[in-house]
């Protein structure tokens, strides 16, 4: 009996989101508009169920490029109504389109200048007709048994919200290194990660010049600790690559008179390398595409700026 329940509710809810395609329309495109062109905040707010999901829409917002507070409705009657300020432009959620402690703001927000755009279940609601945008959030039927919780509304709500949310992303050209400036701490902080913020600089980059002999390259490389040196002109600029690896393969063709052998000899010309501003993540792609455990970081003239370990991002936890 849960099962068949739940099916039912994931049944009614699916539908109630597929029902809002057609409403993608020029309204829609207006809501974009009028939220793109807030030179404020963009301040949603709703009550109830309808709040949760103001708080959420106001954080995705938030989250991606759209400056945006939450406002209660309720605390905004009170004194929180000073939160709106010029520039600003209001979000609406309201499933009837007669919330009381909503309705109370109209006055306020009309008499400050700023552009309302709502989101409703019923275009002939009051909200809806006091908004410079209105988006047509209405369902056929709760999800809830009783037909009393707010199950298919809300999830109406939240997904036109999101596809506002993503409209403005693409409008304005937010990028991934946007969203990880915006996204310091936690686990997408460290997906988010760029080369620069965990790659080895200085004098701990292995560093040795071409026509240094192969036992002085040992020492480099054992000194460093990082199983690679770079091969680098006097300019600092990458001439190659000596890794582990490198030094089996010569070891193995060479026997010890490698010792004696340059470290252009030995060398791999024309390293794979990566710039410090590429996102962490990406040199991990690149790593083990190419089944390497390091990059040399260099800038557009290929002077070398630092080395990536495989164990860096291990130490980050990123992966």
């Amino acid at each position: 009996m849960s099962r068949g329940t739940a099916l039912k509710v994931l049944e009614i809810e699916s539908r109630a989101i597929l029902d809002l395609r057609s409403r993608i329309d020029a309204s829609f495109e207006r809501a974009v508009e009028i939220l793109l062109a807030c030179t404020g905040r963009v301040v949603v707010t709703g009550m109830g169920k309808s709040g949760f999901i103001a708080q959420k829409t106001s954080a995705t917002f938030a989250s991606t490029g759209t400056p945006s507070l939450y406002l209660h409705p309720a605390e905004a009657i009170h004194g929180d109504l000073g939160r709106i300020v010029k520039g600003d432009a209001v979000l609406a959620i309201s499933h009837s389109g007669e919330t009381e402690e909503i309705l109370a703001l109209l006055a306020t927000i009309k008499r400050m200048g700023a552009p309302l755009v709502a989101l409703t279940g019923n275009a002939r609601s009051t909200l809806a007709a006091a908004a410079d945008a209105h988006l047509d959030v209405s369902i056929r039927e709760e999800a809830c048994p009783l037909g009393l919780a707010p199950t298919a509304s809300t999830t109406a709500a939240l997904a036109m919200s999101d596809a506002l949310g993503m409209a403005l992303v693409e409008k304005r050209g937010f990028t991934v290194e946007d969203f990880a400036v915006l996204h310091p701490g936690g686990r997408l902080g460290k997906k988010l990660m760029r080369v620069e913020d965990v790659m080895h600089v200085g004098d701990a980059v292995p560093r040795v010049a071409p026509g240094i002999v192969m036992k002085d390259v040992l020492f480099e490389m054992t000194r460093k600790r990082l199983g690679c040196t770079t091969v680098v002109d006097d300019g600092g600029r990458l001439l190659g690559l000596i890794s582990d690896g490198d030094l089996r393969r010569q070891m193995e063709k060479h026997g010890y008179t490698m010792l004696d052998h340059t470290a252009r000899d030995c060398m791999t010309p024309d390293p794979v390398v990566i710039a410090r501003r590429e996102l962490a993540t990406r040199a991990l792609d690149v790593m083990e595409s190419r089944k390497i455990t390091a990059l040399v970081v260099v800038d557009a003239q290929r002077t070398v700026e630092g080395v990536l370990h495989l164990h860096d991002l291990w130490k980050t936890e990123m992966i």
